[in-house]
């Protein structure tokens, strides 16, 4: 990657757009040109490999100015722009849900079905997965080429971070001023000292839009094939997802078959030995890591059938679910010469 190419980043100052810059820096993505873009942030200053940018009107922005643009912004604002910037010839990628169930665009996690990029003959809207299935997939990709999956159960210990600044500010107030305890204005019930049984809204079925996520996405990315359930908590963590899987195969398979698979798999790191107390947790394994992290893992035969149990964890913001897999979605584009 030595081609120095233009990148537009909506949604700068956010919590994850901080950590796209920081990727873009550490990962010396060969950036030209750097344009923050916004509305209400307009005029600030954004740093960005030791210069100052100012954050740029969203709405007065020319798009060919950008060979890629990140948006990560939020799906109303993904709506309203992506696809006219994807029309003005840019490559687009999506951090929102706006797009990802939508046949026209590709949902990628590149270490799983990034080979779908090689067919683009053209720039294009790219969708990036739910932070929670990304993680989630990293794991069962492996072992799913080696023993089919057939049934799927997961479920999710999701930090505050995911949902933002102001929701990572209530948890803080609610943990450590006691007049603010109870006073909930992003969450349905206090965070602090609590678990909710919700992320995001309830849907007819009865599923929260987060639940059915892991199952749309782990069909459009892993295998239509895979019978899905789902059960996603908010938690009082700051940052890092956790995940309970549990999982039926096709064939039997070893606990120590699966630890080698996945010590073999890129972006994956095994911290499992249960006799001395290693296994992955958001507090140690989540906080600007770019691995996802697997313990826990058990197989043990059912009426016959195989099942595996595993706990995953990954930093939902740095990490896989959001900043590092739009990063190397830009970063697989342009070892492919796509870019204009």
């Amino acid at each position: 990657m030595n081609k120095g190419v233009s990148i537009a980043l909506v949604g700068a100052s956010g919590v994850v757009g901080t950590k796209i810059i920081q990727l873009l820096e550490t990962r010396a993505f060969p950036v030209d040109k750097f344009l923050p873009l916004g509305n209400s942030t307009v005029g600030s200053l954004i740093e960005f490999n030791n210069n100052q940018y100012q954050v740029e009107s969203l709405d007065n922005f020319i798009p060919e100015k950008g060979q890629f643009i990140i948006f990560s912004a939020g799906s109303s604002v993904a709506e309203k722009y992506a696809r006219s910037f994807v029309a003005a010839e840019c490559f687009v990628i999506d951090l929102s849900s706006n797009f990802r169930y939508e046949d026209d665009v590709p949902l990628i996690i590149p270490e799983i079905n990034g080979a779908i990029l090689k067919s683009l003959s053209k720039p294009s809207l790219i969708a990036n997965p739910n932070c929670s299935t990304a993680q989630l997939l990293m794991a069962l990709k492996p072992i799913h080429d080696r023993a089919e999956i057939k049934f799927l159960n997961v479920a999710t210990y999701q930090a505050v971070s995911g949902t933002g600044k102001a929701a990572i500010e209530e948890l803080h107030n609610q943990t450590y001023f006691a007049d603010t305890a109870g006073q909930s204005t992003v969450y349905p019930k206090q965070i602090a000292f609590n678990v909710i049984p919700q992320c995001d809204q309830f849907l007819e079925n009865n599923f929260t839009k987060e639940e059915m996520k892991l199952v749309w996405e782990t069909h459009k990315i892993l295998d239509p094939n895979i019978q899905v359930q789902s059960t996603c908590v908010r938690v009082p963590v700051f940052n890092g997802h956790s995940e309970a899987v549990f999982f039926k195969v096709s064939k039997e398979i070893s606990r120590e078959e699966i630890i080698e698979i996945l010590e073999n798999s890129s972006g994956i790191k095994v911290l499992d030995d249960p006799n001395k107390g290693v296994y992955p947790t958001p507090i140690e394994n989540a906080s600007d890591t770019e691995d996802v992290y697997v313990g826990r893992i058990r197989s043990q035969k059912l009426d016959d059938e195989t099942w595996i149990s595993m706990w995953v964890v990954a930093d939902n913001v740095y990490g896989k679910g959001a900043a590092l897999n739009a990063v190397q979605i830009c970063e697989e584009l342009l070892s492919l010469n796509l870019a204009k």
